[in-house]
């Protein structure tokens, strides 16, 4: 190889490389934004034809995700014509590298802006308890996101099933299943499935179950029609369907996208923010839209 042929040959090296750490650091996590859609089919859904939103892990903080970026989510939501909208969680910035801070107190009114023809219902995330010291310190809730989200009219469930007599679903909640930081790597969840299974009526009604975590899904009983779940960002780098670090103990299993096992769906967001590190590189920041009927 020639001098010349190797500068330029390390010229595009660097090139390249810039050009991935300018996508990776801001354009795909600050600017871009995708619509992606899930229709799912399953012969015992006996509600009428469901479209579910799903907004998650927001992680809201500046430069990545200010308020006037969740007020554009909010009215490209509405613009969806949603039959019911649900926010799975981690509302809390997620990594320190923010220039800004933003409280739940700012952010929840501007999530109560979002409409849909069934209602706005959501769960917490773990962030959202790790950040709550007084919750932590407690053990337990109440908790301040959840609190604050309730007083903007989103019902925040925690272990809790609801009949949603239309469309004809029971609507269920998982408390989060990290809650509460033990130390040294250790954590104790808060979640109760089979208390909030216990809830809900054998009337032959779909269920839809909310969990921010997808780890639960594997003893998520039959009865359960459909999962949906966010926390791992699909691993926030992604390439050729692969993420190479998956905050699951079942690594890309349930790292993204639809899941069908045993005749059970989940649905795993890809969500909005970041955490740990402000990069996403082959998982746009999405609105999930989960079309499902019989």
């Amino acid at each position: 190889m020639t001098r010349r042929g190797f500068i330029k040959g390390l010229l595009g090296v660097i090139l390249a490389g810039f050009f991935a750490a300018t996508y990776g650091f801001f354009i795909e996590p600050a600017l871009r934004i995708r619509v992606k859609r899930w229709r799912i089919r399953r012969e015992d859904w006996t509600a009428t034809p469901l479209k579910i939103a799903v907004l998650s892990d927001l992680h809201v903080g500046e430069p990545f995700v200010g308020l006037k970026r969740v007020a554009r989510l909010v009215k490209r939501i509405n613009a969806l014509d949603a039959d019911l909208v649900l926010l799975l969680g981690d509302f809390a910035a997620g990594h320190r590298f923010i220039t800004a801070p933003v409280k739940i107190q700012d952010v929840a009114p501007i999530l109560g802006d979002i409409r849909a023809k069934y209602g706005v219902f959501g769960v917490l995330g773990n962030h959202d308890w790790w950040d709550d010291l007084s919750a932590q310190k407690r053990g337990s809730g109440p908790n301040l996101y959840a609190e604050t989200l309730k007083e903007n009219g989103i019902p925040v469930l925690s272990n809790q099933a609801m009949k949603l007599k239309e469309p004809g679903i029971w609507l269920a909640g998982l408390e989060d299943q990290l809650a509460i930081l033990k130390g040294h790597g250790r954590f104790a969840g808060l979640d109760d499935l089979p208390g909030t299974l216990e809830q809900i009526e054998d009337d032959g009604a779909p269920v839809v179950l909310m969990a921010h975590e997808p780890d639960v899904f594997p003893n998520v009983p039959s009865r359960v029609a459909l999962t949906l779940s966010g926390h791992t960002h699909g691993g926030q780098v992604r390439l050729f369907g692969w993420s190479p670090i998956v905050p699951s103990r079942y690594g890309n299993r349930f790292a993204y996208g639809h899941v069908r096992e045993e005749g059970r769906d989940l649905v795993i967001s890809g969500g909005i923010g970041c955490s740990i590190m402000p990069v996403r590189f082959g998982v746009v920041p999405e609105i999930t839209v989960i079309e499902i009927s019989a």
